[in-house]
């Protein structure tokens, strides 16, 4: 066909399935990229809520965590208190190859295509790693991050300073951690429905509002009922936390919160 065509109109053509030809080999290898780095990932079905996965802070303590682990029992979900490696105070990445051995065990138990996260403290920053690192994306539902130091706390900046007082966690947690500047850099996986939680009281994530991730709805407690006092400590046990985190693990959207719900949910 081309053949036929006059010398100019044949180079003419030639040319435009050339160009045609480089813009869709750009398109394959960006959409290439952003699969292999985890970014692009299909949306979960939101609908079906499967298993839950809670991961305790920086200590690896499970019994932080039975209260809030009871509370979504009781409302009929599958809970798993996810035990760390090395009392959570070693190597993040490590910690969440082992979140998600848990995760892999959990779905092949339930049969669910798909879990919830709730990461508190240093586990939020777990749970990140392996929803954007470690494959978890496709896997993850929903999650909710309670008191999570995203962009460090300046407590763990200063136990840097003293030598043999801050464990390889402890210093992934500091202000200026590589770990986290690349997680920053990274987001949260778009197919992922996320949550960040905090109190404006949190004397452990310093400063509080370092929980505040760009693009993922990031309420504090006092924004929903100003006189909340709960500390860092007590958040995973605090009535107020609990039922905005047993909402967001809802079938239904995740909601946004405002004064005007505060005396429904502290009933």
């Amino acid at each position: 066909m081309l053949s036929r065509l006059a010398p100019a109109r044949r180079r003419f053509v030639l040319g435009v399935v050339a160009l045609l030809a480089v813009g869709a080999l750009a398109v394959a290898v960006v959409v290439g990229s952003a699969v292999l780095r985890g970014r692009q990932t299909p949306i979960v079905d939101q609908a079906s809520p499967g298993p839950v996965l809670l991961v305790p802070g920086y200590g690896g303590s499970v019994s932080s965590m039975s209260a809030l682990a009871d509370r979504l029992r009781s409302a009929g979900r599958d809970v798993t208190v996810v035990t760390l490696p090395d009392q959570a105070r070693g190597d993040l990445t490590s910690q969440a190859d082992a979140l998600g051995e848990v995760a892999e065990a959990a779905l092949a138990r339930t049969g669910a295509a798909s879990l919830d996260l709730v990461g508190y403290s240093a586990g939020g920053v777990v749970a990140r790693i392996w929803v954007g690192e470690g494959g978890g994306a496709a896997r993850t539902r929903r999650l909710v991050m309670l008191g999570t130091p995203n962009h460090g706390t300046d407590l763990a900046r200063l136990g840097t300073l003293v030598s043999g007082a801050c464990p390889t966690a402890c210093q992934q947690l500091a202000t200026d951690s590589g770990v986290l500047s690349r997680l920053d850099r990274e987001g949260v996986p778009a197919g992922v429905r996320a949550l960040s939680l905090w109190t404006t009281q949190d004397d452990v994530v310093v400063p509080p509002r370092s929980a505040v991730l760009d693009g993922v709805p990031s309420p504090s407690l006092q924004s929903i009922c100003p006189q909340d006092a709960v500390s860092h400590t007590r958040l995973p046990n605090d009535a107020l936390a609990q039922r905005l985190v047993q909402e967001a693990l809802g079938a239904a959207p995740v909601p946004s919160w405002g004064p005007e719900d505060c005396a429904r949910l502290s009933s």
